[in-house]
């Protein structure tokens, strides 16, 4: 039986994760490749972080769930004791550790995996210069200067859901309607993510999305979806999607259980994945609708 769903996801923003930064020059995150080219990114946790707040604004997903514990003379800020899988999706779906002193305390590795949403366009050192002379001009001061590193670009980020192990921690085991409700809580969030930063509000809803419900939990689309630049904009290039779809596992070419999903008018190449894989390739929101579909029948809800 199908067991596992991962999907990998392309959306447009702007400036999504800040690091330290030097002086006054607000830095962004960055991985620097043997290319020669930088490329920003939003990190995983900075993704799961708003994943679950717009699990909490949406749906109630329970955040009185942390508490400020001491270990070994340290204050440790982690999940409460007494609290389980059965009381937060969060502890569920993305894990948790709460340490015991001289016991190594009670680990449950996440069930949803994340990766960065790594930029698909280089970074090509844009800054924006920014004062406060609008405040300072109140009170006759001189403004305060700042250089903040700015970024527009498509990203990429992959998912990866273990379904077996959805709503089951130890001895407790939820009902499938549960679980059942909470994959499909996270799959609408994922569907309006997004991201609150320095007075912006980035939609990293998705424009094209890859995957399914597979044999194995892994993330078979992660650093294959790829862009080029053509006379009439964006590409995604099919090739590398089209070698990997063509894999095997366990006597099966992932590209059966493969759905595409893309927004219509954004990308240059759209007609070429109608063109190649047919059925398979659909408006994003049906591509959730079958995912969700395919859900419910593993658990048989």
């Amino acid at each position: 039986m199908k067991k596992a769903l991962t999907m990998t996801v392309i959306f447009q923003a702007n400036s999504l994760n800040y690091g330290e930064g030097i002086a006054n020059i607000s830095e962004l995150k960055k991985f620097h490749r043997g290319d020669g080219e930088v490329y920003t990114y939003a990190s995983r946790q900075s993704i799961r972080y708003d994943i679950v707040r717009l699990g909490n604004e949406l749906f109630g997903w329970n955040l009185d769930t942390v508490t400020k514990a001491s270990d070994g003379g340290k204050s440790v800020v982690q999940f409460k004791k007494d609290t389980s899988i059965r009381d937060s999706v969060e502890m569920d779906l993305f894990g948790y550790l709460k340490t015991k002193k001289g016991k190594g305390g009670e680990k449950r590795p996440a069930v949803v995996r994340l990766s960065h949403a790594i930029s698909l366009e280089p970074y090509k050192s844009d800054l924006e210069f920014l004062n406060n002379m609008g405040l300072a001009s109140r009170i006759g001061q001189d403004a305060n200067l700042a250089n903040i590193e700015q970024h527009h670009s498509f990203y990429t980020y992959t998912l990866t859901i273990d379904l077996n192990r959805v709503g089951v921690d130890g001895e407790i085991e939820l009902p499938n309607e549960e679980k059942v409700n909470r994959v499909l809580q996270l799959l609408e969030v994922l569907k309006v993510l997004n991201r609150n930063i320095r007075g912006r509000q980035e939609n990293l809803s998705p424009l094209f999305v890859i995957g399914g419900i597979y044999n194995v939990a892994n993330p078979f689309f992660l650093g294959r979806v790829q862009l080029s630049t053509t006379a009439n904009g964006w590409a995604i290039q099919t090739k590398p999607i089209k070698e990997t779809m063509e894999q095997t596992f366990a006597g099966e070419a992932i590209g059966k259980d493969t759905r595409i999903g893309i927004l219509s008018g954004v990308f240059a190449n759209e007609g070429e994945f109608y063109d190649l894989f047919n059925e398979q390739v659909m408006p994003v929101e049906p591509f959730f609708q079958y995912v969700s579909k395919q859900i419910q029948s593993y658990y048989g809800v």
